[in-house]
Parts: C-alpha cells; structure tokens; sequence
C-alpha cells in the first residue's frame, strides 16, 4: 500500500449559524416514525450483556488496565480519525497512517469509517431537524443516543456523502467488514488472557476475565459516552456560539471523550483541528495530534478560523 496522501476536501458545509435568536423549527411537527432492526443489533446487546460477567470472572489490575487503556486509545480511533479526520479532513496524513486510523476506528465497534462519516457529514448538514439522523430535539433523547443507529433506514453507507474516502479500496473493504477488527481484537484479549493465566498465574487473570474487561466493558463504555455526544450534547451545557442548532459545551464530557465535549465549539468551526479553544478547555485528542505532528505522522493541522478568533472575545467567561 503506498503512502499517498488522501485528497484534500472542503469543509463540510453546516446549518447557518444565526446571529442571535431562536433555534430553528424542526422540518414536520411530529417525529419521524422509528423502527428497530432487531436482528442486526443482537450481537450489541449480547455484548452489554456480557458486562454482567464480571461477577463471575472477578477483577484483576492487568484486566482492568486493559479495559482503561482500550477505552483511551479506541476513543482515540474515534475522536481523531473517524470523527476529525475522515468527517472533517482537518488534518492530511499518507495513505498508511490513514488506513492504520481507520482499523483504529474500526476496532470501537462503531461500524465503518465510511458508514460513520458519511452520518456525521449529514448530521452537520442538517442538525437538529429532521434530516439529523440522531437530533434528541427532533427524535427524542434514546433514539439519539441509541435507537438511530439500530434502524434499517441508517444502516447502509450512503457513498455520495464520502466520495473523497470512497477512492480508497482498503477504506470501503473496512467499511463493508466492519467487524473484522474488533473480532481481531477480541480474540487478541482472549489469547492474551490465556497466555498470562498460564505462564504469569500470579497475575491474577485469565482469557474470559481479559476478555469482559478489555472488550466487553470497554467497548461498553466507550459507545455510551461517545454517544452521549449525540444525545447530552445537544440538550446539558453552554451555548457559547449562536449555532442554528442545539449543541452545547460541557467540559466533563470533553474530559470524558479526550475533547469532543466542546461541541458548541465544534459546531461552530467545525473545520478546525481544535475543539476546546481556550486554554482551560482541554482537548486530549487535539494533543495528541501536536505530538504526532511533531514526529511527521500527520500534516497541515488546521487551526481556529478568523471568525472563531475574532469573535472570541464576545464569548461568555
């Protein structure tokens, strides 16, 4: 696989911010009508279901290690990849560290980074009406957190949102096996605990404890805070841009999801690389970014637009 860059793509283009004044009306006066897809989502439910197995296989430090560290870095593969790049191209990278962010994405077990792109360039074209897939406004609060996802109007990949990601085999192989990396991972975590029950017994360990803990809680977790952003984000916390939609700011959120917290932020530059913009609204994430720039695995970080520094001093302190 050679190490091209990804073409370069505009910012998405978003819902006009309002200079001052009320939210915008949802599109129809009722909601849209919600339909589960039951079948499709067993294998999710099965997981959360197996968090209950840690009454059964206990605790170790090493479990639950993994289980931290596994939320951290997929969060990552999340914030960074799926979300900052592949939704917003606000950074480049050559063709290997994409594909590497992508598996990265991949392994959170948040479908496809087409399939995930694709809904979030949509949610910003049309967020908080009826065309947002998973506006609480619209839908209402659980179906934006986490009946969106489960219905068969969102499960295809609509690739006339992402042809610029399309152009990659490897990214639209991923996207059509969507559950080859975190079935990798999972086995990975059952292998590992095998290994350190049997060679390091005094660990405290072994493969079905690795595996509650590294996957099944951590995937857990990680999907529900993620969500959240979708949901709490969009009803608790600041406004402190006039966006034409909800979103709203809450700083434990961003602690909780390594800065896409700052939603608001977001929703008003989403073209920048940044989403805590002040000093005191911490951005792991975007951090993490600096440090990979400083070591030449990513390029041309994208900074604060001219409105969002001009503009900053009108924010609320």
């Amino acid at each position: 696989m050679p190490n091209a860059e990804a073409p370069s793509l505009p910012t998405v283009p978003v819902a006009t911010p309002l200079a001052n004044g009320p939210l915008p009306q949802p599109l129809a006066p009722t909601r849209p009508k919600h339909v589960v897809a039951w079948r499709r989502i067993v294998p999710f439910l099965l997981m959360q279901a197996a968090c209950l197995l840690v009454f059964v296989v206990g605790w170790s430090p090493v479990a639950v290690g993994a289980c931290v560290a596994l939320y951290l870095v997929r969060m990552f593969g999340i914030t960074a990849f799926y979300h900052r790049y592949f939704s917003h191209r606000t950074f480049r990278v050559g063709r290997v560290v994409q594909f590497c962010g992508a598996v990265l994405g991949a392994s959170a077990v948040q479908r496809g980074p087409l399939w995930w792109a694709a809904h979030h360039r949509q949610h910003h074209r049309y967020s908080d009406t009826v065309r947002d897939a998973h506006s609480p406004v619209v839908h209402g609060f659980w179906w934006a957190h986490v009946g969106w996802f489960t219905s068969p109007d969102h499960y295809r990949t609509d690739l006339t949102q992402v042809k610029d990601l399309a152009a990659f085999p490897e990214l639209r192989w991923l996207d059509r096996h969507d559950l080859v990396a975190p079935l990798l991972l999972l086995v990975g975590l059952l292998g590992l605990g095998a290994a350190l029950g049997t060679w390091w017994p005094g660990l405290g360990t072994d493969a079905l404890q690795m595996g509650v803990w590294g996957f099944c809680i951590s995937t857990t977790l990680l999907f529900h805070v993620t969500a959240c952003v979708n949901s709490v984000a969009h009803r608790l916390g600041r406004r402190d841009w006039p966006t034409a939609d909800d979103s709203r700011n809450s700083f434990v959120l961003a602690l909780l999801t390594l800065g896409e917290g700052w939603h608001n932020n977001h929703h008003w530059c989403p073209g920048t690389v940044r989403q805590g913009f002040r000093w005191w609204e911490i951005d792991i994430s975007y951090y993490t970014l600096r440090m990979l720039a400083a070591v030449g695995l990513v390029q041309d970080l994208r900074g604060l637009p001219a409105r969002a520094l001009a503009d900053e001093r009108r924010v609320r302190e």
